[in-house]
């Protein structure tokens, strides 16, 4: 698991509303293998990544909202008939830290946009929620294909963390 989201800090800036990018207090990045526990690799480096930078607080929401867009990456940009090495890492966690914004994205080789299910399929449905939680337990959400030499999507969640005392 790296440490650095630099590389991705510029074309996820260019889909998320106006951040001062010199208030970035930090910015953290892993590589998740194409597997299902993958998810669970996601919530410890979440909670390991918060806790350092002492927002254990918001953990519940946060870990709920990237355990959902891993969750999606995993499922729908990477279906199970696509051949892979077993190592691969096409799907990357990132989390970056502004002084009053905390940002979940999840990179994922997919050009398709992300589609939440409509009301009435959710009520009979057990998967399809993931959007829908992701909505309800952050400030915003968006996505937006990735230009240049990167390849795929980058669905992103925000939440507003509160001033410090």
């Amino acid at each position: 698991m790296g440490t650095n989201g630099s590389t991705m800090l510029e074309p996820l800036r260019q889909g998320l509303p106006p951040i001062d990018p010199s208030a970035a207090a930090g910015s953290v990045s892993c590589a998740l293998p194409a597997r299902y526990e993958a998810v669970r690799g996601a919530r410890q480096f979440t909670r390991t990544t918060l806790t350092q930078w002492e927002l254990s607080d918001r953990f519940d929401d946060v870990a709920l909202v990237v355990s959902e867009l891993v969750t999606n990456a995993l499922r729908h940009a990477l279906p199970a008939d696509t051949p892979r090495e077993p190592q691969d890492a096409s799907v990357r966690l990132h989390l970056m830290r502004w002084s009053s914004r905390l940002v979940c994205a999840v990179r994922d080789p997919s050009h398709a946009s992300p589609e939440a299910r409509k009301t009435d399929e959710d009520c009979a449905a057990e998967s399809g929620r993931g959007l829908f939680l992701v909505e309800s337990f952050s400030d915003t959400w968006g996505w937006h294909p990735l230009a240049g030499s990167l390849h795929g999507k980058v669905v992103w969640a925000l939440f507003q963390l509160q001033a410090a005392d």
